[in-house]
């Protein structure tokens, strides 16, 4: 098997509160194999979100090791983490984040624009847009679209730049359920067709159903499947 694009060893992150150290991080031990569409499931504070923020190249950890395509996140610096996150990782959050004076086209280039990219974009991401079904509507703007356009837009501007990582951190938060399938359906179309290495974060069982593997976080660990 060849080396996950994803390892992380006995990662913690610890917190400073006041006069209180919070352990969000406990010793997390993961391997996501490059291809693998992934969920990791847990309730609030269970320390998803701080896994996903470390692997994102959003902050460091504290101690433990951490590889994301090759590279060690813990020698890097905000210039190096911020070099990783427009190259090589995408990102999918619940709040679409599109800029509401730009109309969808322009909120994809824009991402296009800060990876230092130009030009026509690659077969990949033509294929993706026709998967996406958005590609009549890219000359409007975020009000004028329904919150499932604008999920699948912001989709489009993750994974503009060829990522070799999609992170969706709650990717269907503020949908309702015929929107939250279609847009599940679509990151799986993503991972199958394309071999789009996804990692989600959910709450959501029905949501985590749609990857290939399950894994349970509780008190900032990895507890199983």
């Amino acid at each position: 098997m060849s080396e996950p694009i994803i390892r992380a060893h006995q990662l913690c992150k610890t917190y400073r509160t006041g006069d209180v150290d919070v352990h969000a991080l406990r010793g997390v031990n993961l391997n996501v194999q490059r291809g693998e569409f992934l969920a990791i499931v847990g309730h609030s504070g269970s320390g998803k979100s701080t896994l996903f923020n470390i692997l994102g190249g959003l902050t460091p950890p504290t101690s433990g090791e951490a590889y994301v395509d090759g590279r060690d996140l813990r020698v890097m610096g905000e210039a190096e983490r911020a070099k990783l996150r427009k190259t090589s990782i995408g990102f999918v959050f619940q709040k679409y984040n599109l800029l509401p004076t730009l109309t969808a086209a322009d909120n994809i280039e824009l991402a296009r624009s800060l990876a230092g990219r130009s030009g026509a974009t690659d077969p990949h991401f033509d294929e993706a847009l026709k998967m996406l079904g958005i590609s009549h509507r890219l000359d409007h703007k975020p009000r004028a679209l329904s919150g499932g356009e604008q999920q699948r837009v912001a989709i489009a501007r993750a994974i503009v730049n060829n990522p070799a990582i999609l992170l969706a951190d709650e990717p269907t938060g503020n949908l309702d359920t015929e929107n939250s399938t279609l847009v599940l359906e679509l990151l799986k179309s993503l991972n199958e067709r394309l071999g789009q290495t996804i990692l989600m974060i959910t709450h959501n069982p029905e949501a985590a159903s749609f990857a290939d593997r399950v894994e349970r976080m509780k008190d900032g660990m990895i507890v199983g499947q």
